[in-house]
């Protein structure tokens, strides 16, 4: 039995989910951006706001200076967070294995449900008409034998749900453009495909097939390449095991490469990771810290935290932010993921100022259980107070 991998995948998800919430959107022109800082891009428009020269992007200092009519949005993270957790419920109602992919995507592995369903398209069709119904959000499906060839199938096929056979993988990726292939976008591969002209997936497939081309000209990339230009991918379906984690993430309020924001940013969500730790007496063996820049590039780092108190997380976390960061573009937002925890007991420390530390720690973990609508920050010996709302 061949697996059967479903891709579901809501186009323009963060464009539906603000028309969903104000139907006056619907027939106007619409740009969302990352940040209203002159520095922001556009990150997701509407066909009209293309018509009248908006495009992807575009910074939003150009934006502001064309003339048109477009209404633009800030970028809403937390009404798409809630939104794709809806639909996350919605389609583990299908199968218990399904595994997000970024807000409005999701891998599910149907594999061995064509005994409770009809047929595979028949599943698909009861997937999009759930999400219909109950979000009001449009969907598209891919479905075949494996994750790689099923989302490549949304992100180009217009029909709301198309399958391609098993075995036609290699035919259905042959005349699309190469880019749909994951590893045409390394660096080094991206340069060799300008350079040789290899616009569409047969031109790579045709080099490929000479392997001893393919290994000389992509070196590293060569077998990866090969396999995803033949549509094979081995990746198993993985639903999120996030209980054993604590994940926290730090949006920046412009994008930026200021260290010092980016400093302050970070030592918010350093003290929430280390104020749960110490809720759960426990240190992480694991701390991998994520940097996703305004160009769609990520990079980075992981380490271990081994104390628990503000100071020393901040400071764990700073290091693998310094290590992960290497590069000149501006930063959009950093994920920090802990793990492998490990129980310790409150011990007496040697030095004083840890002893210090852990005071301060205790004694704002204190203020933070009774007001907890009020966000505490310090340094060192100062506490620092700002209000939400009380």
């Amino acid at each position: 039995m061949h697996p059967t991998v479903f891709h579901l995948r809501l186009r323009d998800f963060e464009l539906q989910a603000e028309r969903r919430i104000d139907a006056a959107l619907i027939t106007r022109p619409v740009a969302i951006i990352s940040s209203h800082h002159q520095n922001g891009t556009v990150i997701s428009l509407s066909k009209e706001a293309e018509g009248e020269g908006l495009r992807k992007g575009m910074k939003v200092s150009l934006v502001r200076q064309m003339n048109h009519g477009a209404r633009i949005l800030p970028y809403n993270a937390t009404l798409y967070s809630r939104i794709h957790e809806y639909i996350h419920k919605i389609v583990q109602q299908f199968t218990p294995i399904v595994e997000p992919s970024g807000y409005g995507k999701f891998y599910m592995d149907m594999t061995g449900m064509n005994r409770i369903y009809p047929s595979d398209e028949e599943a698909g069709i009861r997937i999009s008409n759930k999400v219909q119904d109950e979000v009001g959000l449009s969907t598209y499906l891919g479905i075949s034998q494996n994750k790689l060839v099923s989302r490549i199938s949304t992100s180009v096929i217009p029909d709301p749900i198309h399958r391609i056979i098993t075995g036609d993988e290699a035919r259905f990726l042959s005349p699309l453009d190469s880019p749909v292939i994951p590893t045409v976008h390394q660096p080094s591969v991206w340069k060799l495909v300008q350079f040789m002209i290899l616009r569409q997936v047969r031109q790579i497939q045709s080099v490929v097939n000479k392997t001893a081309d393919a290994q000389y000209l992509f070196g590293k990339h060569a077998l990866s390449l090969t396999r995803e230009v033949r549509g094979q991918d081995m990746s198993v379906v993985r639903p999120p095991l996030l209980k054993d984690h604590i994940l926290k993430q730090a949006v920046m309020k412009e994008d930026t490469n200021d260290t010092t924001k980016i400093y302050f940013e970070l030592k918010h969500v350093a003290e929430e990771i280390a104020f749960q730790l110490r809720q759960r007496s426990q240190v992480a063996k694991s701390v991998r810290l994520e940097i996703h820049y305004t160009d769609a590039f990520k990079f980075e780092a992981k380490g271990s935290c081994m104390k628990h108190n503000d100071t020393f997380v901040l400071e764990c976390l700073w290091r693998l932010f310094e290590r992960a960061n290497h590069r000149r573009n501006r930063v959009r937002s950093i994920l920090v993921d802990v793990s492998q925890f490990i129980y310790v007991a409150d011990q007496i420390e040697l030095f004083k100022s840890d002893t210090k530390r852990n005071r301060i720690s205790n004694a704002v973990d204190i203020l933070r259980k009774k007001y907890k609508d009020i966000n505490f920050t310090h340094n060192f010996g100062d506490t620092h107070v700002s209000h939400h709302s009380i």
